[in-house]
């Protein structure tokens, strides 16, 4: 029995091809009533069909009403002298009566069977399978203490009796027919891989499929709770709904293992989402339980899979089964081009990390300590108010790559160069798993791979007022409560609670081991386009592990899929050092009329943003990057070796050489040295003045030109000739334009540049004076670039 609520599960090693099913009434406890049950009935049929044909029919007999004249309602023939212990199959005697007379009606065998008379042996065969079929229901139906169950079982009993009277094949009688909800559990599940993984190289991708594959097989083979032990566990869940699938799941999947005669459907073929939500909190945590305690039995090359990535896969599967806007539970989703049906049976690589959340509304004061150890992210996020045993945080939309689409630029590297480079860093031989945890590895390395290994687990969650509340969820919310009152110890501890529980407010909690360890609390705001963060921390001896990072980024990843771009929060300062690092800034791309009256000011606090940039999937940026660092190393490093010579020293100075061109060096040009700052001189003359005529009229029609326009007068600046020994303005660069002083562009620019470096040395950087010069000398080098008297 399972721990939430007594679940009958028989499952055996993740490893092996698969969980072998539990025999109806057997409990799916026992090994005996698994593989067991359904190969001795196959037994017992293959020596029954290959008894004399007598000998069926005294089998059949047992099940067929009387034929005799006088309208007998005798339903079966029953023995006169029956054994008194059923006698072993190859020990029974050959010689059948038909003449022996029944108990109940005093006919004979023969009038029970003598429409079997001129039956195909292929048909009695058929017919002899039902038979034991029915033997086996009638044993389940007096063993089975559920009611539920009991019922189907007798229903099912009932039906089978009926078609071996009738002859006929036993039709389940129901109100819908499979499959009973699209898409299947197999086509969202297929839909999930093509629309988080398409992205991947194939050799990652197909161990996402051999991942997906395992995960399916274990659903067709999984034991089912009873109606009344789900009640137990989750008294607020929609009984009726779960009832009438259990029904539907004994009557076309579990039963059908072991009676072959009643047609036999795949769980993950006939049944969608609203069946894989009921059993996949309590089926992941089953299965990632039995695997770290199975782990030394597992093969090596399933180990790493299963108990790495594995629960990364399921972390990432469980946001989309619980969320109520994933597009892979469409029937119009359409699959990538590598899409296809999952055959039942696989396992996985490392896939994307999943992250979870929560949240309220109120200013951030974040412990100086907690700075660096806070983070939400992509996988395990939970939100309460539409469901109130949680929901998992969805991961992030891959991106949707059009390298096709864009132009080619001259320089860029050719794909398969790219490719190959990329194939040698992904190469697990290549690159150990322990240097992931290198000194120079990101800070929410060592957070991301805890994640994957399921070590810990995002969640975003929040109290509701229309709900029953569940105590998972409290207790996970009084611990929040606990872990920003210890680590904020200046903020009211009735203000955090006050918040916390706010049904307005969402906290994204990290939990390890069961327990929540930190979080985020924040307030959405969709109509005004930001999330204001409330509280954020980290208690105190989890710290400096880069959880702080790691729920940050699951945090702006909940929000990129919500379609919430901008963070707004109020930091003491203490904070301000770990909001830097988050991408926090002072200058808020929010316009002020969107947020004043929404949120507070706090006295002692600076108010402080993030723009979030939707293309990025930050749970896995700092991973990208170094990815991109370690392509762009290797492609230096076959470029050295390509490039790489040794030319002899220079020995022309000892000649009395004292100087020659840069690139008249061997070897220079060949690294791809070019000459800097060298730009093309207009020969002609005429050419050249109206070039500079053209700059000179943008540069003076300029915004942030005025103050340069004419000489400086002394009596607006006392003192300024004594400190600027050669003043420059553009009314002095007109007439030295007009008089062709300018023969040269070297000339006009050192005149444009001395009026700048003029304004920087007597102005000091603050003022207006020194802003100016800085824009409008930006702006004359783009000029001077666009005329092309300078490289750009």
């Amino acid at each position: 029995m399972a721990d939430s609520g007594g679940i009958q599960q028989g499952s055996p090693a993740i490893g092996a091809a698969g969980l072998v099913p539990a025999a109806p009434g057997a409990g799916g406890t026992e090994g005996s009533g698994a593989a067991g049950g359904s190969a001795r009935i196959a037994v017992k049929k293959a020596q029954l069909r290959s008894s004399p044909r007598p000998k069926k029919l005294e089998k059949l007999g047992v099940y067929s009403s009387c034929k005799a004249e006088g309208a007998c309602k005798c339903n079966g023939w029953k023995s006169q002298n029956p054994p008194p212990t059923p006698p072993q199959t190859d020990q029974q005697s050959n010689a059948v009566n038909l003449q022996e007379p029944c108990r109940s009606c005093s006919h004979t065998l023969g009038d029970h069977v003598t429409h079997l008379e001129n039956v195909s042996e292929e048909e009695m065969n058929r017919l002899l399978g039902i038979v034991l079929d029915v033997e086996y229901l009638y044993t389940c139906v007096h063993k089975e203490e559920d009611a539920d169950t009991k019922q189907v079982y007798f229903s099912l009993f009932k039906l089978l009796r009926k078609s071996i009277l009738q002859m006929g094949k036993p039709m389940l009688e129901a109100q819908e027919s499979p499959p009973f909800e699209k898409p299947s559990i197999e086509q969202g599940v297929n839909n999930f891989v093509q629309y988080k993984f398409s992205h991947l190289p194939s050799k990652e991708r197909q161990t996402i499929m051999e991942l997906a594959k395992m995960f399916l097989n274990q659903i067709n083979y999984w034991q089912l709770e009873t109606p009344s032990q789900r009640r137990q566990r989750v008294p607020n869940d929609d009984a009726a709904g779960y009832k009438a699938n259990y029904t539907r799941w004994l009557c076309y999947c579990n039963v059908p293992q072991f009676c072959d005669s009643l047609p036999r459907y795949e769980t993950t073929q006939i049944f969608g989402r609203t069946l894989l939500r009921s059993v996949f909190t309590v089926m992941r945590k089953q299965l990632l339980e039995q695997a770290r305690q199975e782990k030394d039995k597992l093969p090596p090359e399933k180990r790493t899979l299963i108990l790495t990535h594995f629960p990364k896969f399921l972390s990432m599967l469980e946001e989309e089964v619980y969320s109520h806007s994933s597009p892979i539970w469409s029937q119009d989703f359409l699959a990538g081009a590598a899409g296809g049906q999952i055959p039942i049976h696989t396992v996985i690589s490392a896939p994307p990390v999943a992250r979870p959340l929560y949240y309220s509304t109120s200013p951030v004061s974040v412990d100086p300590s907690t700075c660096g150890s806070v983070s939400p992210a992509r996988k395990t996020a939970s939100v309460l108010e539409t469901n109130p045993v949680g929901e998992k945080r969805k991961p992030t939309e891959p991106l949707h790559h059009e390298e096709n689409k864009r132009p080619r630029v001259v320089g860029d590297i050719p794909m398969d160069l790219i490719n190959e480079v990329m194939a040698t860093i992904t190469d697990p031989a290549a690159i150990p798993e322990t240097s992931l945890l290198s000194a120079h590895s990101a800070r929410d390395e060592a957070a991301r791979l805890e994640e994957r290994r399921g070590v810990i687990e995002f969640h975003v969650i929040g109290n509701s007022l229309n709900q029953k509340p569940n105590k998972r969820i409290l207790m996970w919310l009084v611990g929040l409560q606990n872990v920003f009152s210890h680590q904020l110890p200046r903020m009211p501890k009735e203000y955090i609670t006050r918040l916390v529980f706010d049904p307005k407010h969402k906290t994204l909690s990290l939990i390890k081991d069961g327990r929540v360890i930190g979080g985020i609390c924040f307030r959405m705001f969709p109509s005004q386009g930001f999330t204001e963060i409330v509280f954020c921390a980290v208690t105190s001896n989890e710290q400096v592990k880069g959880y702080g990072t790691h729920l940050m980024n699951h945090l702006k990843e909940y929000h990129i899929k919500h379609e919430i771009l901008n963070f707004l929060t109020y930091a003491d300062e203490y904070a301000i050092g770990y909001f830097k690092k988050q991408g926090f800034s002072k200058d808020i791309k929010v316009p002020k009329a969107k947020y004043v009256g929404y949120i507070k000011d706090y006295e002692g606090a600076t108010l402080m943003g993030c723009e979030l940039n939707p293309s990025i999937p930050y749970t896995e940026f700092s991973v990208i990057i170094k990815k991109q660092k370690e392509i762009i190393k290797k492609l230096i490093e076959r470029k050295q070796a390509q490039i790489r010579k040794v030319y002899p020293g220079l020995s022309c100075f000892k000649d009395g050489v004292r100087q020659i061109p840069i690139e008249s060096i061997p070897g220079i040009r060949e690294t791809g040295w070019k000459p800097v700052g060298k730009g093309k001189e207009l020969k002609d003359p005429d050419q050249l003045y109206s070039t500079l005529k053209t700059i000179l009229q943008h540069v003076k029609s300029h915004q942030n030109a005025w103050p340069f326009m004419e000489p400086v007068k002394k009596t607006e600046a006392p003192g300024y000739y004594q400190v600027i020994r050669f003043p420059m303005d553009l009314k002095t660069m007109s007439e030295r334009l007009k008089s062709r002083y300018y023969t040269t562009r070297k000339l006009f620019m050192a005149d444009m540049q001395r009026i700048f470096t003029n304004c920087r040395e007597y102005n000091p950087p603050e003022s207006e004076y020194y802003k100016c010069a800085n824009l409008l000398e930006k702006f004359f080098y783009t000029k001077i670039k666009e005329a092309g008297l300078i490289e750009k």
